[in-house]
Formats: C-alpha cells, sequence, structure tokens
C-alpha cells in the first residue's frame, strides 16, 4: 500500500512530502487549495499523460515519487516479466517531467517504459475521480465489474486467446476468397498468357545467340569475301604468308650457327608460323561454313520478332524478365486451381474455432449469470442502508447475435429507486448522488473481489449528506479494514470524521507565489477542521461540540 508521496515542483506545489498509513484516511481542504492537484500528480504515477503546463512556473522539471509496500500482494512475476528489479517489500515510482515535454519513468531508480508503470501502478492504486461515475454509461466498464465479480479470469484470458485465432483465421479466409474472386475473373486472361509464352517454348540465352545468328546471315557474302581474301593472303599456291614465314624460318636457321641470336628468332618464328598455319586452317574452315541462307535468315527474324513482340506486351526488356513472368503466370493458375482446397480447409478450421469460441462463450455466461445474481443481491444490501429502501438493481445479461473479444454477452446495469417506477440504465435515470452511492458500492464489491492495495475516492460524496454520508463513510471504513488503504477527499464531516487518518490541504501566499501544503491533523485540529467544515469559516460553539460528537461517535 501506499507509504508516503514526495511532489517536487507540480503545479502550486514547490516541495510536498506525506506520511500515509492503513487503513481509512480522510483528506479536506476548501475548494481550490490543491486537493485536485494532489489527485493529479498521484495520476502522473499511474501512467496518466503528462503535460508540461503542470511544471510549476521557473522550474526546469517536476518529480513525483511515491513508496509502495507491496509486500503482500505477490508481485514478483510483475518485475521478472518486465525485466525490473525486485526490492523485496518496497517499490519505488518516479516520474519525472521535463520543461523540454519529455517525460521519464522509473521503478525501483530502473529507467522504465510508461506502459509498464502504467500497468505496476494499476495494481497499487485505484483512483476513483468524480468523472469516473460517466463509466457506468460504459457497457465495457460494466462487464469488467461483472467479470472481476465472477472469478473468471482465467476463463477470460483462454477465451479471447480460442477468439483472437478466430478472428485471424476468419480474416485469412475472407481475404483468399476474395482474392480467389479477383483471379477467376482474370483465369481465362491468365491462361491464355501462358498458353502464348508455352507456345514461344522460349529458351535461356537464346534471344542473344539469335541476334547474333541474324547479323551473320544478314552479312554473309560480306563475310564470306573478307574470309576467302585474307585465306589467299595466308595459304594461296604463291607466296603466301605461311610460305613467307617458312622461308624465313629456314634463312635464319643458316646463320643461327654463326650468330647466337639467330636460334631465339627461329623459335619464335616458328611459334608464329604453328599458330598462323592453325588460324589460317580456322579461316578456312569458316569460309566454308559460311553462306546466305535466306530461308534460315527468314526463320531467326521471325523467332526475334516473336521475343521482341512478348517483350513490348508484358513491359519487360529481356528473355530472362519474359521466363520469369511466365513462371509467375503459372504459379498464378495453380493458386486458383487449388484455392478451393485451401478455402475448404479455412472453412472447416473457422467452423471447428467458431464452436471453440461459442464453448468458451458459454463457460463465461454461466459464470457471469452467477455473478449476476450475486451483485444484485449485494447491491441490495449495500444500497438499501445508503437511503433507498425501494431500491431495486438488476443485471441485464443478453446474448450477441455474434461473439465479440469478451464474449457472447451483453450487459446492462438497470436501477430504480422507486417502488412502482420500471427498471432503467442506472447512469440514465440516477440522479448525481445515486450515481455516486452505486459507484461506492460496486467499487466495495471489487475491492472485495480484488486485492487492491491502495483506493483513492476524489469527492464520491457527491449529492449526498447526512445520515447518508455517515453510511457512505462506514462502508468507505469498512474497506480499509481488509489489509487495505482508503483514502477520501471529501467536504463532508460525516466523512471525515470516520477517517482512521485526516490529512488537510492549504494554500500559502508568500513573496515568491501561491503554495499548496498538505500535512495530518492531530485530535484538536480534527475538532476544529471539522468544525469549520460544519459552520464556515465563523468557529461555533454548537459547531465544536458537533464536531466532537462526530469524533467521539466515530471512536466508540
Amino acid at each position: 500500500m501506499l507509504q508516503s508521496i514526495h511532489i517536487q515542483n507540480y503545479a502550486l506545489i514547490e516541495t510536498l512530502d506525506i506520511d500515509f498509513h492503513p487503513g481509512f484516511s480522510v483528506i479536506t481542504g476548501e475548494t481550490g487549495a490543491g486537493k485536485s492537484i494532489i489527485l493529479g500528480a498521484i495520476g502522473l504515477l499511474v501512467g496518466q499523460r503528462a503535460d508540461i503546463k503542470a511544471i510549476r512556473n521557473g522550474a526546469n522539471k517536476c518529480v513525483v515519487e511515491a513508496h509502495f509496500d507491496i509486500s503482500s500482494y505477490q508481485l514478483e512475476s510483475f518485475f521478472e516479466e518486465n525485466d525490473l528489479e525486485y526490492e523485496g517489500g518496497e517499490c519505488i515510482l518516479r516520474r519525472e517531467l521535463l520543461a523540454s515535454g519529455k517525460s521519464r519513468a522509473f521503478i525501483n531508480d530502473t529507467p522504465a517504459s510508461l506502459v509498464q508503470m502504467k500497468a505496476l501502478g494499476e495494481k497499487l492504486i485505484d483512483v476513483h475521480s468524480q468523472h469516473q461515475n460517466l463509466l457506468l454509461n460504459h457497457e465495457d466498464f460494466q462487464l469488467s465489474v461483472l467479470d472481476i465479480l465472477a472469478h473468471d479470469e482465467a476463463e477470460l484470458t483462454a477465451y479471447k486467446a480460442t477468439y483472437k485465432e478466430y478472428r485471424q483465421v476468419s480474416r485469412e479466409l475472407a481475404e483468399l476468397i476474395a482474392q480467389a474472386e479477383k483471379n477467376r475473373q482474370e483465369e481465362d486472361y491468365i491462361r491464355f498468357q501462358v498458353q502464348q509464352l508455352d507456345d514461344a517454348r522460349l529458351q535461356a540465352g537464346e534471344q542473344e545467340e539469335l541476334e547474333q545468328e541474324a547479323e551473320t546471315l544478314s552479312h554473309a557474302e560480306e563475310i564470306k569475301a573478307g574470309i576467302y581474301k585474307v585465306d589467299q593472303v595466308m595459304a594461296s599456291d604463291g607466296m603466301s604468308l605461311l610460305s613467307a614465314t617458312k622461308d624465313c624460318i629456314h634463312t635464319i636457321q643458316g646463320i643461327a650457327k654463326v650468330y647466337a641470336p639467330a636460334q631465339e628468332w627461329t623459335n619464335r618464328l616458328e611459334s608464329c608460323y604453328i599458330e598462323l598455319k592453325d588460324l589460317s586452317s580456322e579461316i578456312a574452315d569458316a569460309g566454308e561454313e559460311i553462306e546466305f541462307n535466306p530461308s534460315r535468315l527468314d526463320f531467326v527474324n521471325e523467332r526475334l520478332n516473336l521475343i521482341y513482340s512478348l517483350q513490348q506486351k508484358h513491359h519487360v526488356s529481356t528473355l530472362d524478365e519474359l521466363l520469369t513472368l511466365a513462371e509467375k503466370l503459372r504459379i498464378q493458375l495453380d493458386d486458383i486451381t487449388s484455392s478451393d482446397d485451401r478455402i475448404n480447409e479455412l472453412t472447416r478450421k473457422k467452423e471447428e474455432l467458431y464452436n471453440k469460441v461459442m464453448a468458451s462463450a458459454r463457460v463465461l455466461t454461466d459464470a457471469r449469470t452467477l455473478a449476476s445474481k450475486q451483485i444484485e443481491e449485494q447491491m441490495q444490501a449495500y444500497l438499501v442502508p445508503l437511503g433507498m429502501p425501494n431500491v431495486r438493481f438488476a443485471v441485464d445479461l443478453t446474448p450477441r447475435k455474434e461473439p465479440d473479444a469478451s464474449g457472447m454477452d451483453s450487459v446492462n446495469f438497470l436501477f430504480s429507486a422507486n417502488k412502482n417506477s420500471t427498471l432503467q440504465n442506472v447512469a440514465s435515470i440516477a440522479s448525481g448522488g445515486e450515481i455516486a452511492r452505486v459507484m461506492l458500492s460496486l467499487k466495495a464489491m471489487i475491492a472485495g473481489a480484488v486485492k487492491l492495495p491502495t483506493i483513492i475516492f476524489d469527492e464520491i460524496d457527491t449529492g449526498v449528506s447526512g445520515s447518508i454520508a455517515e453510511k457512505m463513510a462506514f462502508i468507505m471504513q469498512e474497506m480499509g479494514q481488509a489489509d487495505r488503504q482508503v483514502i477520501s477527499i471529501t467536504h463532508l464531516p460525516q466523512i471525515a470524521a470516520r477517517g482512521a487518518n485526516h490529512y488537510k490541504v492549504y494554500k500559502e501566499d508568500t513573496e515568491t507565489g501561491t503554495n499548496s501544503h498538505i500535512r495530518p491533523l492531530d485530535h484538536e485540529e480534527r475538532i476544529n477542521e471539522i468544525a469549520h467544515m460544519l459552520s464556515g469559516a465563523t468557529l461555533t460553539e454548537a459547531a465544536l461540540n458537533n464536531a466532537k460528537a462526530l469524533l467521539n461517535n466515530e471512536n466508540l
């Protein structure tokens, strides 16, 4: 539970340090004294959005730090899962807001994400602000209350996992059906394209070979004439290049015996001769192979024109891209052919998961139905003493047409404060005071079902007074006795008198500005504070006596 809070440079607070105690505590103070400011600072520790306007004028940053005793709440697993240091029974939450707009969170002096702080903060403290009464109109809130009191966390977790899988399969099936329908509309055209590409019998590297052959055939006479001329020069019957080289070899050999360098020349010439002879043979053979073939040229050109036209049609520039496209289109056709099998498979899986979802939802419905009866009985027990003798409270649980993330149940809290009036939605017919009493009763039930260390009520008593306020205070007092800490911000003396601990928030004007403070009150100070709450600024003897009577009654 909450042990202490340190606040620095937050709104009207320059520095504030306050210790808290177990049980039921109250915070009082004049309107505008800073009670909401303290509550806002606490809100930062449970992950609420930070606003740089909250930083005190002239300060570079504000700091809110709270110490909690968590020794009795089995939170070790949370720290392990989030890779945070668990320091036995103490936990420190710290939030820093910089003037630059940056916000930093720390758990046990270790930097943490805001998500982690929010998750941990929600396990440590519940802040019930005045606007939370509006939650009564939200089905999600009503259903969460029902689930908490039904103790169906394990069942709900199992349901959500199955439902998530069901939704995923449903999306896959819908996408597959849509794609299959689109593909079927294009199937004939795709099949035509594949057939056209298959008929072309395209081969990798074919285009380059054909283009080279086309060049050769187109210039066959020119090539053949060049080869003939070179052949004549190199190997004619007359003084050819080969004959001249042979004569040179013989001549140089003749002087090699008397002139040493000539031997090297002979070797080199012989190498040249061998190479020239081989080259001459290749050229001669090529000359025999080269011939003008108009029919072959026509075939090659037709083949190339086919390839070019397919490239242009499919907006590609190479034969390899055409081959890749053909394979892609074949796969698409295969997908069209096999999509029915996949659709049938997913349809069966969806039906199986739907049955599992519905079975799991029925388990939830049974638990919620049982809990709803208990809620109706407990709400009756809470609300009748709170000045509503003819109250009727009902939990309307109706099935949905289709399951959603929370199950098959639609829930509506129905309420009537009068004997003969029709039950209606609680948020639409209840007055402000009635809503406050309903919310307090719900919180009391929730507190009994959940081990939440600290609960803070911000003027939960709005719209009530007198004996009803006393009874509301008694409920909060009881909540604080079950190893819990309940803190109530109140303007009612009947509630303030019930607190085991009493804190006063006040403002102080100095030369440097206005500061908000909070301090615990001793017995005499409590008498004066409660008397002021009864009579206003002027203390009367009657108010003092009434305050003493209230405190004595509460301490009996």
